[in-house]
């Protein structure tokens, strides 16, 4: 059973990243608090990702990101009994299947799984193939939730949210579809996701901009939803998780913690 509603935590910048403070005991120990603030508030999931590593590698990222990120999601696994996933940005998925693979994390998010997008980074490129070789190897029962016309990036040539939604769960082999707005924060197209739920034949999630007073209806057609920015303190990502706006959240999507 995939959860339903999935907290994002917001790494600060780690070992090698040019944020770095030196201190990694305090980047997990906040990354714990807002663990235990989306547990409290009744969320279902938590989505680990390195978001203060900026400017992100387009692909393979380096060792010591990996190996602070798996000490990270080993203290997440073992503190706290929601599911755990793991996103390696910009799209290194093969670090983050590494990551699952140790910590026991039961999915892992990819940017781009499938196509070409040009992205602030360069243009990055799918890599299906590696990546369901490398999870069938190292840890079959991971589970793949692959972003369709990620935000910050543009397709290089038109294509269908339909066309790209198949391409992701028939030919690059998706469990679960991520529909987003055009950057962190923003909301989705209301008609991009019922086009991507309709070809869809797996769950289709949304990964950016549901706030409590969109929940409910993003609900309607989506699976799931991803949430961050909507309740961390001031609306923003890089601060930490505001239990009350969590709670807030959770009552207004109708469940309890």
């Amino acid at each position: 059973m995939f959860p339903r509603l999935i907290g994002v935590i917001h790494l600060l910048p780690l070992p090698g990243a040019p944020g770095y403070e030196g201190d990694l005991a305090s980047i997990e120990q906040r990354a714990l608090r807002d663990a235990g603030a989306y547990t409290s508030a009744g969320f279902d999931g938590i989505l680990l990702e390195n978001f203060g590593d900026v400017p992100f590698f387009k692909d393979s990222v380096e060792r010591v990101t990996v190996a602070a990120m798996s000490r990270i999601a080993c203290r997440l696994r073992e503190k706290f009994p929601v599911s755990l996933g793991v996103q390696v940005l910009r799209n290194d998925a093969l670090s983050a299947l590494a990551v699952a693979a140790v910590s026991g994390a039961e999915y892992i998010r990819v940017n781009v799984l499938a196509g070409v997008m040009a992205t602030d980074q360069g243009l990055i490129e799918g890599n299906a193939a590696e990546i369901q070789r490398a999870r069938a190897g190292l840890c079959p029962e991971v589970s793949i939730f692959a972003d369709v016309l990620v935000k910050h990036a543009q397709p290089l040539s038109p294509v269908s949210m339909n066309r790209a939604v198949k391409d992701l769960v028939q030919r690059a082999m998706a469990d679960a579809v991520i529909v987003t707005g055009d950057a962190t924060g923003s909301p989705v197209d209301w008609e991009d996701l019922r086009e991507a739920k309709v070809a869809s034949t797996v769950p289709v999630y949304i990964g950016s901009g549901v706030t409590d007073a969109t929940v409910r209806q993003a609900l309607e057609i989506a699976d799931g939803v991803i949430v961050g920015s909507a309740v961390k303190r001031g609306g923003d990502p890089r601060n930490a998780v505001d239990l009350e706006r969590a709670r807030a959240f959770v009552k207004k999507m109708g469940l309890q913690p």
